[in-house]
């Protein structure tokens, strides 16, 4: 497998700059995700790494090799699009036996590889069959096929199980973080679903607007945004956001929301560093705390709130809520019953609090209830 390396990397559609100097490295071996919503340049990343599309600047190196000048052919990347392009007049076994047939590969090579990876993949069944007669889930398989039998040095996934119904993404999603251990494969993974990037990805990278804003484990990414952009793309439900003052009175640091006054942790981080005045106060849905009691009997750091919406999920429940000038999400436990309209106290655990600054909309330091030490690297973390 090969290392993947983007530097200063750019893209223009006429006056539509899609990727904006964008820097990345993919570890060999590594199953990296691009993640972001739709137009933000995440495909068009992708194509160019493949040679689809031509960079407008830059480089991009496959294995220490500068392939932007290389035409597709000749990367060894294999792709696995969206809509699985199959040959729909051919046979699974002749679908997945295409590339290497067109490379010149021996017929008695051709036929252990295309068995191999179908009995991998659960299609051995399958070979005989047209496209139209496989299930959605069988014709991804047949996609991934057709790529693993070319052992390439980096597989490219577009979207790969968008078209699929939510029950089989979940199957597919284990499928594939299974067979990236088993193949030991460089992966660059693109999708929109910030749940398919947190479950699979050894890392993920955010894009929005062109412009990589942070890669990191998905537990830093998720605990640690680097702006308000990424804090409230990732995680379901999102970051509530809430303006807030932040204050300064010797070494204490306090953040004042409407009437109340929540004082931020001294753990030796700079808090006292940052300047006095407005900030953005973050909190997770599963950091607010929800009791049926007043401010007054809960203590310091509350806010009144009044339940507008519940959504019963089985084992947790989601509250959205009224907090005055607010809107906030809770998830807390399904055993707990509560009722429209019911006037609550919201709590949150200084130390689960994030800050940003309001212009620039980056995170301010701090530090974070769940922070912890980088993953070991993407060879240790595949369990190999």
């Amino acid at each position: 497998m090969a290392e993947v390396s983007l530097e200063g990397l750019i893209k223009h559609f006429d006056r539509t700059e899609a990727v904006r100097s964008l820097d990345l490295r993919v570890a060999d071996w590594e199953f990296l995700v691009l993640v972001g919503p739709s137009g933000c340049g995440k495909t068009t990343v992708l194509r160019l790494i493949a040679g689809l599309e031509t960079p407008t600047a830059g480089r991009i190196f496959i294995g220490g090799q500068s392939v932007e000048n290389l035409p597709a052919r000749k990367r060894d990347i294999a792709m696995v699009f969206q809509n699985y392009a199959l040959y729909p007049h051919m046979n699974v076994y002749r679908n997945m036996a295409f590339g290497l047939e067109q490379r010149g590969a021996p017929e008695a090579e051709t036929r252990r590889r295309v068995h191999e990876a179908a009995r991998m993949l659960g299609i051995a069944e399958c070979l005989n069959r047209k496209p139209r007669q496989l299930s959605g889930g069988q014709r991804q398989r047949v996609a991934l096929g057709r790529a693993i039998v070319r052992k390439p040095s980096v597989f490219l996934f577009d979207e790969p199980l968008s078209n699929l119904d939510a029950k089989l993404r979940v199957k597919m999603r284990g499928e594939l973080v299974k067979l990236h251990r088993r193949l030991e494969a460089t992966i660059v993974y693109v999708t929109h679903d910030q749940v398919e990037a947190m479950t699979m990805g050894q890392r993920i990278a955010v894009m929005n607007e062109g412009r990589l804003l942070q890669v990191g484990t998905p537990r830093e990414v998720y605990h640690r945004p680097a702006n308000l952009f990424v804090a409230g793309f990732i995680g379901s439900p999102s970051m509530n956001f809430l303006n807030a003052s932040l204050e300064t009175a010797g070494e204490g640091v306090t953040l004042r929301v409407d009437r109340s006054e929540i004082t931020l942790p001294d753990d030796g981080r700079p808090w006292a560093d940052t300047t006095p005045g407005s900030v953005v106060l973050g909190v997770r849905p599963e950091d607010v705390q929800v009791l049926p009691v007043s401010p007054k009997a809960s203590g310091g750091g509350a806010l009144s709130g009044k339940i507008e919406v519940v959504e019963h999920l089985g084992a947790e429940t989601y509250l959205e809520l009224n907090a005055g000038k607010h809107q906030i999400t809770a998830r807390v436990n399904a055993s707990q019953v509560w009722e429209i309209g019911q006037q609550v106290t919201l709590q949150m655990d200084p130390a689960s609090i994030r800050l940003f600054d309001p212009k620039t909309e980056e995170a301010l330091p701090g530090r974070h209830l769940h922070e912890a030490p980088m993953a070991a690297g993407p060879r240790q973390e595949t369990g190999t």
